[in-house]
């Protein structure tokens, strides 16, 4: 049997790379690794060093005891959580959210770098981009102010156009029923163009000829698009794909928080929003990250059974 790389580079006969030579690649790249250092130390700091609070979601956690003297209850909260009247609303208000983020949402930038990939005219392509992007840089309170303005029965403009061509007007703001809409719109109208960048930046890696192949044989736009444009961004669709089911219990807790009010909280309490209301108002910060692990451990485990279905449908996955 021939022997590992591995075992012939112990024995000598293949030699090993030095430590000269990583060095000088090291410093080859240097500018890169700097580049790199802002969003390690940001994992680092963010991610990575509050992991260890997680020991409070075990403790009876009083701050003026600290980790090390509150006393340890196991898993009384997580039984909480689950024997909660109100566990069972709330995960399924969070789901149906996720759900239509995944259905309506996910779609949409996709079709948008589609449609901007097939725009000649370069002016009209950059306005257009701007104009899609431009959302994403206002705060959830700015578009949620906008569509209060927008959306008021009180001289909102969709309101006095409803009464104008003889409708009844809507309470949107307090009516359960439009609260999903109105959510899953805003989230379009702000993310949809940012998410664009990426799908932009994979088709722009299909080589022409693979078009010019195509014209020869008299496929036209859309069997160009169906045929080759889809088929090379697939990877990036699965990926960005497996990293949105990570996420489906978070939802972002200002965004749903500031469409929350009385009239609507039986669909629009989530768990983030019931994270602050049921818990970190009432100081119950060993419930409350009993709720953060158990969200973080459902989005872990989806993401690594959503990779290996990726893989075996012969797609590369997240890792």
């Amino acid at each position: 049997m021939q022997e590992t790389v591995v075992q012939a580079a112990k024995r000598g006969r293949i030699p090993q790379k030095s430590s000269s030579e990583l060095k000088k690649r090291i410093w080859k790249n240097k500018w890169l690794y700097v580049m790199l250092l802002p969003g390690v130390f940001y994992f680092i700091i963010f991610k990575y060093i509050p992991m260890f609070g997680i020991a409070i979601a075990f403790q009876d956690y009083k701050p003026f005891k600290g980790v090390g003297g509150s006393d340890w209850v196991g898993l009384k909260h997580f039984e909480r959580l689950f024997t909660e009247p109100d566990f069972l609303n709330i995960l399924t208000n969070t789901l149906l959210l996720f759900g239509m983020n995944l259905l309506f949402f996910f779609p949409i930038p996709i079709i948008l770098a589609l449609m901007l990939n097939e725009v000649r005219i370069s002016f009209f392509k950059k306005t257009f981009q701007t104009l899609v992007y431009l959302p994403h840089f206002m705060s959830w309170v700015i578009i949620v102010s906008i569509s209060f303005v927008m959306l008021t029965s009180d001289g909102g403009i969709v309101n006095e156009l409803l009464a104008f061509f003889g409708f009844e007007k809507i309470d949107f703001l307090l009516s359960p029923e439009w609260f999903r809409p109105t959510y899953i719109i805003q989230v379009i109208w702000r993310e949809a163009g940012w998410g664009t960048i990426i799908y932009l930046a994979a088709i722009a890696s299909v080589d022409p000829q693979l078009y010019e192949a195509a014209r020869m044989d008299g496929a036209g736009r859309l069997r160009q698009v169906w045929h080759i444009t889809l088929p090379a961004i697939r990877s990036v669709i699965v990926i960005l794909l497996i990293l949105k089911i990570g996420d489906v219990l978070e939802l972002g807790f200002e965004h749903v928080y500031l469409l929350l009010n009385s009239m609507n909280r039986e669909v629009a309490e989530i768990i983030d929003t019931y994270v602050y209301t049921a818990a970190l108002k009432q100081g119950k910060f060993s419930y409350a990250t009993a709720i953060g692990f158990f969200k973080s451990f459902i989005g872990l485990v989806l993401v690594m059974l959503a990779n290996k279905l990726s893989k075996k449908m012969g797609e590369e996955g997240v890792y």
